[in-house]
């Protein structure tokens, strides 16, 4: 069915957008992203070519695009070195941070209840970035495209964020302007969505993450430690919506498996505060969901689990023929399908 005659029954379905998605597509806007590694500080030029692309392929397919532009002094974030430890656990304190946010919707601007889709577009020093995060702009440029299909623009935008390898920089900017007036009910995170393997005893577990999280932990040992899932985090505000992306995920031609976890803290200051007493919640957010999370915006991240499966991660071997194509298709269209429900209410 054409998402024209879907609209006319009701909400749009992941049977409606999952014809339209193309992995070729998807591949050759990884490979062009993944070119070499691009950052605001460290590789200027490649950023501002990534910038450009990102920009043409979303106002190809329609969107409008504005460039939000932040000029931030003394903030406390992390060290985009490269190296397979976690940014997070590298803290450092900025100076000035000069970058800029991409903003797409179909409107002239976010509504209220709006759903934003997003994933950040820089990379570490030394690593061409194809999963972390070539592999989620892709998917937030294939979501548009199918987005664009429909005859009336759902309440949902799209945002590319600037400086997440510094500490979630363009994110924290953007929850507190996006969110000022309260226009956003829910936030997507895609962050390295690109890297599964079947090999058993290929997926990794965090320090402490058993005894802090038993039945996600149990779910994937009876998996044989297969990464060959992807991790939907979320927490009591975005219950539901984790649920509607595993269930749109698992319809997909791929089948493609999923392991929901839940973030136990409050979203808002206190669950930030609790998670510096909780080592292995911290991990939950490492990635641009956390702001908005923050500031009491239900949200998910969408994860191949980065540096806990993905022996390329932060490395120059992070190369887009490591990828799975399909499985970044299957992702798209469970994207584009939740977001459309979630938006619905």
């Amino acid at each position: 069915m054409e998402p024209e005659a879907a609209m006319k029954h009701g909400t749009p379905e992941l049977t409606d957008f999952e014809p339209f998605v193309d992995p070729l597509r998807i591949r050759r806007d990884v490979e062009f992203l993944a070119a070499e590694p691009r950052s605001r500080r460290r590789a200027p030029h490649a950023m501002q070519r990534a910038e450009a692309y990102v920009r043409h392929q979303l106002t190809s397919a329609g969107w409008q695009v504005e460039r939000q532009p932040f000029d931030l002094r003394w903030k406390i974030g992390s060290t985009d070195r490269h190296g397979h430890r976690a940014l997070a656990l590298k803290p450092r304190l900025h100076r000035r941070l000069q970058g800029a946010n991409l903003i797409a919707s179909q409107a002239a601007a976010p509504t209220m209840g709006t759903v934003l889709i997003g994933a950040h577009l820089d990379s570490v020093d030394g690593s061409p970035g194809a999963d972390d995060n070539a592999s989620g702009v892709s998917v937030v440029l294939e979501t548009a495209r199918l987005l664009a299909r429909l005859p009336i623009a759902p309440p949902v935008a799209l945002a590319l964020f600037d400086m997440e390898e510094l500490g979630l920089i363009g994110a924290r900017h953007a929850a507190r302007e996006l969110n000022g007036s309260g226009r956003i009910a829910g936030m997507i995170c895609l962050e390295s969505v690109g890297y599964f393997t079947d090999a058993p005893g290929s997926q990794q577990l965090p320090t402490g993450f058993s005894a802090a999280f038993p039945r996600a932990s149990a779910a994937a040992k009876a998996n044989g430690l297969r990464g060959d899932f992807t991790l939907v985090v979320h927490r009591r505000s975005s219950a539901a919506a984790a649920a509607l992306w595993r269930h749109a995920a698992a319809a997909t031609s791929m089948s493609l498996p999923s392991l929901l976890l839940r973030d136990p803290r409050p979203d808002g200051l206190l669950g930030m505060l609790i998670g510096l007493a909780l080592p292995p919640a911290n991990h939950l957010g490492r990635s641009d969901h956390a702001p908005f999370w923050n500031r009491r915006v239900p949200a998910l991240m969408l994860t191949d689990t980065a540096n806990f499966r993905n022996p390329h991660y932060h490395r120059p071997t992070d190369l887009p023929g490591t990828l799975d194509f399909h499985r970044l298709a299957a992702i798209a269209a469970a994207t584009a399908a939740t977001a459309v429900s979630w938006a619905a209410g």
